[in-house]
């Protein structure tokens, strides 16, 4: 049932016609305008097989050449081009009451351009008519034997935004053009680019993602992943396209919860998940009792490719991504794969080496960095670091010195607006804090510092 619910959220759809103008009524003269989180995931990915994703489907087989072979730089396709149709309402009875009450009061979406498409169905780029707002909105199908996970997840973040999380502005449904077909549409804040296309940029350019970039894009998705976590939200489809960025300060917003899931201990969850090049060797073991750790491995493959210039991990199926992962991190011991899944430690593996970070890495990659990158890509998955933790890690100290601007001269993005779920993890460990809060930024958080005995200048002796 987790698995047919899982693939519910990823039914095609259809799209609109550019430049079609889309009626929405108010509902009783009030759009709930509120903060929570999206999917504009804009192309896609390298998908194998879903019958060869783990170990068990390939007979168990992994042969020692195997593991020499060469990186596959096979990259994400562009979208297709296809039709976007008019979206029509479709309200509940009460909310047709409501409406009936001020039916001349409406918002009124001009569809401009496809900027993404899949699987999950399609996104595109829209004009609010009335104040020249641009938004974007994603169209999925609806499955109705199912309930959508996605939506769900998003209220339950409506309540709890998060900086570096994208915003949902609006949510509604529409007809297809068959009787069965209901659409969900999103509306979100809109957003140029993502982490993907920046780096696409670069390398086209023959340019290296300057080091400051790679460290506020890690740092961020740190803390957007950390405020999930802490409400037992896994986003399982971490990846370079699903990471939103501003151009203009480098903001990062996490988006496409499509795949989310709220884990239950005890419940069992489907293994087949998450973009192949940044999936957890549990996943690829088959487990089905993984936890949000999952995600931190994929933080992991994302920080590992912006530093190389290419995935870390480009396994042309699943199980050969296994190959990838053991070429450099070795083969996993007895208790590291018991720890992915216990069914698989009489497992026979060819016995390989791991392999040194600074052989992986180009030469003139920081040490902190590479070691920022180990610290998320361990075979076990309890000794892969905490999100929030992992941002007072060296490797940000630079985000936190005052004088740090971008390449452009600008200043950086909000990266001390911690909400209630990050402060009050700092709260129970006074290191954390001292490290992720600049003396100079204290002030705003008193109640933090509060019942420390340590003096300002002691203080400053600790950064």
């Amino acid at each position: 049932m987790e698995a047919a619910a899982d693939m519910a959220t990823s039914s095609s759809a259809a799209a609109a016609t550019t430049g079609d103008v889309v009626m929405l009524p108010r509902l009783g003269g009030a759009i709930r305008q509120n903060t929570a989180q999206n999917g504009l995931g804009d192309l896609d990915d390298p998908m194998d097989n879903p019958d060869s994703h783990n170990i068990m489907a390939s007979g168990g087989n992994i042969k020692t050449d195997q593991l020499g072979a060469q990186y596959n730089n096979d990259t994400n396709r562009l979208p297709k081009s296809s039709r976007i149709q008019e979206i029509a309402p479709v309200a509940s009875p009460a909310a047709k009451k409501a409406a009936s009450a001020d039916e001349e009061q409406t918002i009124s979406y001009s569809a401009e351009r496809i900027i993404g498409n899949g699987s999950f169905g399609v996104v595109f780029q829209a004009t609010v008519v009335e104040t020249g707002d641009v938004v974007a909105i994603k169209k999925v199908l609806q499955d109705k034997r199912f309930k959508n996970r996605e939506l769900q997840i998003m209220r339950s973040l409506v309540r709890n935004s998060h900086s570096n999380i994208v915003a949902l502005k609006h949510c509604f449904y529409s007809q297809g053009e068959k009787a069965d077909e209901l659409y969900l549409n999103l509306v979100l804040e809109y957003i140029p680019e993502t982490v993907y296309s920046i780096a696409r940029q670069h390398q086209k350019s023959k340019l290296t993602l300057p080091l400051i970039y790679v460290r506020l894009y890690m740092y961020q998705l740190s803390r957007a992943l950390s405020h999930i976590h802490a409400m037992g939200i896994c986003h399982r489809d971490i990846k370079p396209q699903n990471l939103l960025v501003n151009p203009q300060n480098q903001q990062l917003k996490l988006c496409d919860f499509g795949s989310a899931k709220a884990l239950v201990k005890g419940e069992p969850n489907v293994s087949y998940i998450c973009s192949r090049y940044y999936r957890a060797p549990e996943l690829i073991f088959g487990s089905t009792d993984y936890s949000t750790a999952i995600d931190v491995w994929s933080q992991g493959c994302v920080g590992a490719e912006l530093l190389l210039g290419q995935p870390l991990f480009p396994g042309d199926s699943g199980v050969d991504q296994l190959v990838e992962i053991i070429k450099v991190l070795g083969t996993p011991s007895r208790e590291e794969i018991s720890a992915m899944n216990s069914n698989y430690t009489e497992f026979k593996f060819p016995q390989i080496k791991a392999c040194q970070w600074r052989k992986v890495f180009r030469a003139k990659t920081p040490d902190d960095a590479m070691n920022y990158i180990g610290s998320m890509l361990a075979y076990a998955p309890e000794k892969r670091v905490l999100p929030l933790q992992s941002c007072a890690h060296d490797f940000f100290d630079e985000l936190r010195d005052e004088r740090t601007l971008l390449p452009n001269g600008a200043e950086l993005p909000p990266i001390f607006d911690f909400t209630e779920h990050e402060r009050n993890e700092m709260k129970e460990n006074r290191d954390l804090r001292e490290k992720l809060i600049p003396v100079d930024a204290r002030v705003e958080f008193g109640q933090l510092f509060s019942n420390d005995d340590s003096t300002v200048e002691h203080r400053r002796q600790i950064f």
